[in-house]
């Protein structure tokens, strides 16, 4: 993977700056931790700028978070109320309401996760869903995007051009952080999946069979 992204930044330069980003927030597995050290330290060895990489970085941030961004607008909150509203989800306790009021948290607290996600390993790119299905304003998705990105970006390929031939000290610095940062989304997710389990499944399917019951 290292060399096509060197090839890619060799030959297209800002071009492949730009579309190694944009491709990394459509496709979060593919690490930034990697593409932005690598950008930065092509600044000492060729014509490219850092402040140049850093704006082709930010502009490939911004064009791909779009691309989920409007993925959410097509999940919007009535899809979804419909979907979780099915016979499958209410069994597996969820209720339409839960989403109206995930959305109606998303419009009143959550908007500025989307700003501080930008520089968070593994989300930074997902954030960009729920704010398309909570039909965030596009200007200050744009606005938030674009500054939370600029620092993300501004910060790896400084440290990357400063290392020099090293640079892959940087990457392995960001990939521990990156690695620490999944293992807590892991553990978060394993202790919903029990919380919720205890709270919603079992009494959800309780609550079915003895409907079932009383109907017999």
């Amino acid at each position: 993977m290292e060399d096509v992204f060197t090839n890619l930044i060799s030959q297209f330069g800002y071009i492949g700056v730009w579309f190694l980003i944009f491709f990394e927030n459509v496709f979060p597995p593919i690490p930034s931790e990697l593409i932005l050290p690598l950008s930065g330290f092509f600044t000492t060895t060729t014509d490219l700028t850092l402040p140049g990489v850093i704006i082709a970085a930010t502009i490939g941030s911004i064009t791909g978070a779009y691309i989920l961004y409007g993925v959410g607008r097509l999940l919007s909150r009535e899809r979804l109320m419909t979907f979780f509203g099915t016979r499958p989800m209410r069994l597996l306790g969820f209720k339409p309401e839960d989403i109206s009021s995930a959305v109606d948290w998303f419009d009143r607290k959550g908007q500025a996760t989307v700003l501080i996600c930008r520089c968070i390993p593994v989300v930074r790119s997902l954030i960009s869903i729920p704010a398309g299905t909570a039909k965030m304003g596009v200007v200050r998705f744009s606005l938030y995007t674009l500054v939370g990105s600029a620092v993300w970006n501004s910060v790896l390929c400084s440290l990357g051009a400063a290392a020099g031939s090293a640079w892959e000290t940087v990457t392995a610095q960001a990939e521990w952080v990156s690695d620490v940062v999944k293992y807590v989304i892991i553990a978060i997710v394993i202790v919903a999946v029990i919380f919720w389990v205890v709270k919603r499944i079992i009494p959800a399917l309780r609550e079915h069979k003895d409907n079932e019951g009383q109907q017999k």
